[in-house]
């Protein structure tokens, strides 16, 4: 399928890649079809920040990441009852993403930890929800990642 998108121009997207938000993005309700677009040049999906692009609406393209990558120990609390209609969630298919707010100083980019986007990689179903855990809206990342940088020998 082709895709028309303000930030990357006409990309091929695969039809069984398509991920499906049945209640869409906080405060985007009626955008529901998404593809994440990643630098696979780069090679280190685990790290690198990708892209929910709206299949929808051609300007909208949310940047994700993992949270594992600032904080290894996410596990956000939810509601299972939210869960159900992605089906069965197992950690081999369970994939957690939050959003990143750049900013203009790169030390003042955080992430929001308090409602991540979860996907059944298998159904290709997921929800953004709000994490019954006090976690921040607006973590900041910067250290966390020139610490991983670093432990990794960059």
């Amino acid at each position: 399928m082709k895709a028309s998108t303000r930030l990357f121009g006409e990309i091929d997207i695969a039809v069984e890649k398509i991920i499906t938000l049945e209640n869409g993005m906080i405060g985007f309700p009626d955008l529901q079809k998404f593809a994440l677009i990643f630098d696979e040049e780069k090679g280190k999906k685990d790290t690198s920040i990708m892209w929910l692009q709206s299949m929808d609406d051609p300007q909208i393209a949310f940047p994700v990441m993992h949270p594992e990558t600032v904080m290894p120990d996410y596990h956000p609390t939810v509601n299972d009852e939210l869960l159900q209609p992605m089906g069965e969630l197992k950690s081999e298919n369970t994939y957690i993403l939050v959003t990143v707010t750049a900013a203009s100083d790169v030390k003042e980019t955080s992430v929001n930890l308090k409602a991540p986007v979860i996907v059944n990689s298998e159904t290709r179903k997921g929800c953004q929800i709000i994490a019954e855990d006090d976690y921040p809206v607006k973590y900041m990342i910067y250290e966390a990642i020139q610490a991983r940088k670093k432990e990794a020998g960059e």
